[in-house]
């Protein structure tokens, strides 16, 4: 398992921390997501599973911004 914390442009309530957090959440290699409403993401996944590219995906898909 693997920990990165990402950038994350776009967050400005609970909700949008509690959805973010679902969708990393839910995305197969994920085992937990922290998003703070300070624009951080702590992610921790099974590299061999997922890659921080397609993490970063599926943030701007939900209508973020994310970087390393």
């Amino acid at each position: 398992m693997k920990t990165i914390t990402l950038n994350i442009k776009g967050i400005h309530c609970g909700c949008c921390v509690k959805n973010l957090t679902q969708v990393l959440t839910e995305l197969d290699g994920v085992q937990s997501a922290d998003v703070q409403l300070e624009g951080k993401a702590n992610i921790t996944f099974d590299e061999n599973r997922v890659n921080v590219a397609q993490l970063i995906e599926v943030i701007e898909d939900a209508g973020f911004d994310a970087t390393e």
